[in-house]
């Protein structure tokens, strides 16, 4: 994650970092890293500086640097906002939890927030709301259905979700973790409820009243699904429908930590988790659901109904 600037509260030890910041946006992270080492040397408590020094080392081909540093990171940050277990984990260091890493996703949105929307849109060709509308689209002509009493944007972020699905739902509702991505949501005045939550937290012992839930790329950060499914189904009425999108991955584990910090998953594990939670899917997509680096992101897209 790329965290916003913290003073290490030594003068010369930011300067340092400055100048490390520089190179490393001129493409010299070897130097940067180098830069880095200089700094912590006079601020060896800086949480944000070893999360700095880390990226560096990545960048530069140095992984066990970047994972020492991590491991410095870890030791420092309690809560865990700069993510360092998932990252030496992501790097074969150390094992990613079962569920959301809350405090990490949490603090990279609130971050993100401001310039979300142009970066997913503007510069990664981000698809998922767009396609996942249209698979919906689809189902509705299928089974009849006109409009939605009820539906439930989980990580509703800026609310590019609910603007693709507003004139066919009656009353919608966001949730999302981070802050800033709920203020960002509630200026489009767009929802007719919004909430600060954490996806399980926040659908625990609730009626199943939702006849649609939609999770654009929310799951990624969430790791296994069973447990998820078995949190939001549940949040479903009977015949209500779940529209998700997963990255995917071509290897046998049901789902893995890819060094970009969210999870992927296999396609027949998803099957299976989809079918053991009660699910019918109504259409399963392979598709392409932004640009990462330079590179495509392969993923799934699944609407699914609640047995009845």
């Amino acid at each position: 994650m790329t965290k916003a600037f913290h003073s290490s509260g030594d003068v010369i030890a930011d300067r340092r970092a400055g100048y490390a910041k520089m190179l490393a946006e001129g493409g010299d992270h070897g130097a940067a890293a180098d830069l880095m080492n200089q700094a912590l040397e006079l601020a060896p408590d800086w949480a944000a500086g070893w999360d700095l020094l880390g990226g560096y080392a990545e960048k530069s081909g140095d992984v066990s640097g970047a994972i020492s540093a991590w491991r410095h990171l870890e030791a420092l940050d309690d809560e865990g906002v700069f993510g360092a277990a998932l990252k030496l984990a992501a790097h074969g260091a150390g094992k990613a939890g079962t569920g959301t890493a809350v405090s990490y996703v949490e603090a990279l949105f609130d971050q993100y927030a401001p310039q979300f929307e142009e970066a997913l849109l503007g510069k990664l060709g981000y698809q998922v709301p767009a396609l996942l509308d249209t698979m919906l689209t689809v189902e509705m002509a299928k089974l009849g259905i006109e409009r939605f009493a009820d539906m439930l944007d989980l990580g509703c972020g800026t609310g590019l979700m609910g603007v693709r699905l507003r004139d066919r739902v009656d009353f919608l509702e966001g949730i999302d973790l981070s802050a800033a991505m709920v203020a960002e949501a509630r200026r489009r005045a767009n929802y007719d409820r919004l909430e600060k939550a954490e996806l399980v937290a926040f659908l625990a012992d609730r009626a199943p009243t939702a006849d649609l839930i939609t999770a654009a790329d929310v799951f990624i950060y969430c790791g296994a699904l069973p447990p998820v499914l078995a949190a939001v189904v549940p949040a479903l009425r009977p015949g209500g429908l779940l529209a998700f999108s997963l990255e995917a991955h071509d290897g046998e584990e049901p789902v893995f930590l890819r060094a970009s910090l969210r999870y992927a998953h296999g396609v027949a594990a998803t099957c299976q988790a989809l079918a053991d939670a009660g699910l019918e899917v109504l259409r399963f997509e392979m598709a392409t659901l932004r640009q990462d680096r330079g590179a495509p992101i392969g993923g799934m897209l699944v609407v699914a109904r609640k047995s009845a």
